[in-house]
């Protein structure tokens, strides 16, 4: 009677037991290959991205001294032209005169052509 029964519970229980610790367990290996081998990738993920934090780093201070150099020269450059521009802007000199002077300049490069090359002035 009762031992039966009890016994019969007891070896149901422990083959439930049995079989839970058994999937339980299997879930376990399951989850910590995963977690391996997902480690294993973000390791590797933070290795590519160090390095490529590392060379854009080392980009951003190579392109910072170019534009320091650039800049250098850009402010050379704007001096000499302020130094340049007095000497370029109109000096009072009107459009028209400073075309008449050109056409005067044409003119007597024309002669001394002309003389070079050993033609008649009459």
């Amino acid at each position: 009677g009762m031992l039966e029964v009890i016994e019969s519970d007891f070896a149901r229980l422990e083959a439930d037991t049995k079989s839970g610790e058994a999937t339980a367990q299997k879930e376990y290996d399951t989850f910590m290959t995963d977690s391996k081998v997902d480690k294993e990738s973000k390791t590797k993920d933070i290795e590519h991205k160090t390095a490529k934090k590392q060379d854009e780093e080392q980009a951003l201070v190579v392109k910072h001294e170019d534009l320091e150099g650039t800049q250098k020269e850009l402010d050379a450059a704007l001096a000499y032209f302020d130094k340049l521009k007095p000497s370029c802007v109109d000096a009072g000199v009107s459009f028209e005169d400073r075309v008449a002077r050109r056409k005067e300049e044409v003119e007597s490069l024309q002669e001394a052509l002309r003389i070079l090359n050993g033609e008649d002035l009459a």
